[in-house]
């Protein structure tokens, strides 16, 4: 019995997201007998009806692809269910453009508002598989995400570059990379290329404590210091307010990043030459690794054995050396973020990195 597949990347892009589809496709054709639908921009193109056939040459060559031949956009979880302004019930279109597409199952290719939206579907009725993408790193119940690694290596390069400008110039350097919510990417950016002080949203910081960690340095006759700091890092007056609260109070700082505004509290009570680098978007884009290529292809391999076997209402997972399953309603609504106690933090500590705390 021939399958026809539905195929969906929403949110960000990230490396790895056409390895994946690949992956997909040709573990489909090989296991059983399948066609694809390509779902245009997202959860946008299900809600719109908007969608390609997709034959078996438009596979080839995307294995190094970076982006997705399938493009994206983001569509809120939050706002699913809520009718707009253009009174479009989206539920129900994209479940009645489900079944005039003639889909036997849904591949959804994202991250944590991915799977949330993809869980919806699954409790719709719709057959529905996840596969975990994000360079955050931080959707539940995986080990790591296809298109973290290739981040990693990008982020590590950045911080590894600017350490010769920073021992040049005896400079101050700090380096916002992305994590709003979870530090996995800083953490290990920072580990891997040697920064001095590694600041997550996870684990609050205080100011005096970062510019003591920098004045240590001097005393091993360092003059100057990397400092990694995730996007979403707050100090710890900032941990105890309100997200609104927290929203006015930076609007007023006039700040355009926390990086920014650590730099210049740095200069000004330091007295020394402070910058900041953020390499935003470059991190996320362009070919993914080789570690990232493989991952993605075993993900999407498993979903194609889970659709040949008829087990929908699942995300791919990594456990260990395993590729496994996880039910989207255990994953969906929760959010994998760094402990505080964890071996990779004892080890940072070990080596003598600060954390601002």
């Amino acid at each position: 019995m021939k399958r026809r597949i539905g195929l969906l990347t929403a949110g960000g892009d990230c490396p790895g997201l056409n390895a994946a589809i690949r992956g997909v496709a040709y573990a489909s054709y090989n296991m059983f007998d399948a066609e694809f639908i390509g779902i245009n921009d997202g959860f946008t193109g299900l809600i719109e009806g908007s969608y390609t056939f997709m034959p078996p040459s438009d596979f080839g060559g995307i294995l190094t692809l970076g982006g997705t031949i399938l493009g994206t956009s983001r569509t809120p979880y939050r706002n699913m269910r809520v009718i707009e302004d253009d009174n479009v019930d989206k539920v129900a279109a994209m479940k009645r453009n489900y079944a005039a597409m003639g889909l036997d199952c849904l591949i959804t290719l994202g991250g944590n508002g991915t799977h949330k939206t993809a869980n919806l579907l699954a409790e719709e009725g719709l057959n529905v598989i996840g596969l975990p993408k994000t360079i955050d790193n931080d959707i539940w119940g995986t080990d790591v995400t296809f298109g973290f690694h290739t981040a990693v290596d990008i982020a590590t390069d950045v911080v590894d570059r600017i350490h010769t400008t920073a021992n040049s110039h005896g400079r101050v350097m700090v380096i916002e990379l992305m994590g709003n919510k979870a530090g996995w990417l800083t953490l290990y950016a920072g580990l891997g290329g040697g920064a001095d002080i590694i600041l997550l949203p996870e684990i609050p910081y205080d100011l005096d404590s970062v510019i003591k960690s920098i004045e240590k340095r001097s005393t091993h006759k360092r003059n100057f210091a990397i400092i990694c700091i995730a996007e979403g890092a707050m100090d710890t007056e900032e941990a105890k307010l309100k997200k609104k609260q927290l929203e006015q109070k930076r609007a007023a700082e006039h700040f355009t990043s926390v990086g920014q505004r650590l730099a210049s509290n740095i200069q000004e009570k330091m007295g020394v030459e402070a910058r900041v680098v953020i390499p935003g978007h470059y991190q996320r884009g362009g070919s993914p690794s080789p570690y990232d290529r493989v991952l993605a292809t075993r993900f999407g391999a498993h979903a194609a054995k889970l659709i040949r076997d008829g087990e929908y209402g699942y995300t791919v997972a990594m456990d260990g050396d395993k590729i496994v399953r996880n039910k989207l309603s255990d994953v969906a609504g929760k959010t994998k973020l760094v402990p505080a106690d964890s071996e990779i933090i004892t080890t940072a500590r070990r080596m003598g990195i600060g954390f601002g705390d």
